[in-house]
């Protein structure tokens, strides 16, 4: 079972033994894409929804996932997480774009932090924004950079 530590020799899962592992600060970034209306984007970007500012919940929404994801994900440590930022951008048009940038200083990395902070942002436009735009999507979450431990990671 070489490469895939989270199981054992006899293809069990296991949660990775980090105990030995020397503690270094690591961060990760994560990107999401949505694509909406322009008009449903509109509506976000100028805080026009019916249920409220979208962006302040999902940006909440991210940083609480964040800080959960030891909870949601078989298998993931607890960390303890330093910081977590989410940031908003647009095209201008019919996308929106969501960065998260997460920093702990421990012996494993924060990617499925970063990751499941900007998913959980998407999912929360999402539902601030279904009512007006039932054809809104998802896509392209992934990891932009890692940086700490053995390796570092960059697009």
């Amino acid at each position: 079972m070489d490469g895939f530590s989270h199981l054992n020799k006899n293809g069990e899962a296991v949660m990775v033994d980090v105990g030995e592992k020397k503690i270094t600060e690591r961060t990760a970034k994560a990107f999401a894409r949505l694509i909406m209306q322009p008009a449903t984007l509109g509506e976000l970007l100028s805080s026009e929804l019916k249920k409220g500012d979208g962006l302040a919940a999902a940006r909440i929404a991210g940083i609480m996932a964040a800080k959960k994801t030891f909870e949601l994900i078989p298998l993931c440590h607890n960390i303890p997480i330093e910081s977590v930022e989410i940031r908003f951008d647009n095209n201008g048009k019919d996308e929106l774009y969501i960065y998260s940038f997460a920093k702990c200083s421990y012996k494993t990395g924060i990617e499925m932090e970063a990751l499941t902070a900007v998913s959980v942002a998407a999912l929360t436009v999402y539902d601030m924004c279904k009512a007006i735009d039932r054809g809104m999507r998802i896509e392209d979450i992934h990891l932009l950079e890692k940086t700490g431990g053995k390796s570092d990671y960059r697009i």
